[in-house]
């Protein structure tokens, strides 16, 4: 039979299983309105006018929003396992909340690059249009 502490657990790991699906699909629906990564390529190296360079600020934009989403993901999922005492005596908690906490702090750095990345193409596409 299964204990509270285990019933616990699995009912906690599931939850967190189909929130990061929803995140997952969410994402999956965002790319299809971007362009591919093969199409990023192409358009950063071929990109001379103002419209193309905002196609390309769009698309970092848009991976700095789905950055973000992940940061904030993973600091809730850090913030749900210091929050449960079970997890407090178990011996693998600290690696746990550490790796939630590492990959929240990563995403977030990700996300502000991607930021940078955009407003560079912005200004790009700026001074396209002023030629």
């Amino acid at each position: 039979m299964f204990s509270t502490r285990n019933l616990l657990t699995l009912t906690f790991t599931l939850v967190l299983g189909i929130a990061a699906w929803g995140q997952t699909m969410a994402m999956q629906s965002d790319k299809t309105t971007t362009l591919s990564k093969q199409q990023l390529l192409t358009l950063i190296a071929t990109a001379k006018t103002p419209a193309e360079q905002e196609r390309i600020a769009q698309y970092y934009t848009a991976q700095a929003q789905q950055y973000a989403a992940l940061a904030k993901e993973h600091t809730q999922m850090a913030e749900q396992y210091k929050k449960n005492p079970w997890m407090g005596a178990n011996k693998h908690f600290a690696s746990t909340y550490a790796y939630c906490a590492s990959l929240a702090e990563s995403f977030q750095k990700l996300s502000g690059k991607m930021e940078q990345l955009a407003k560079v193409h912005e200004q790009m596409a700026q001074a396209a249009t002023q030629k």
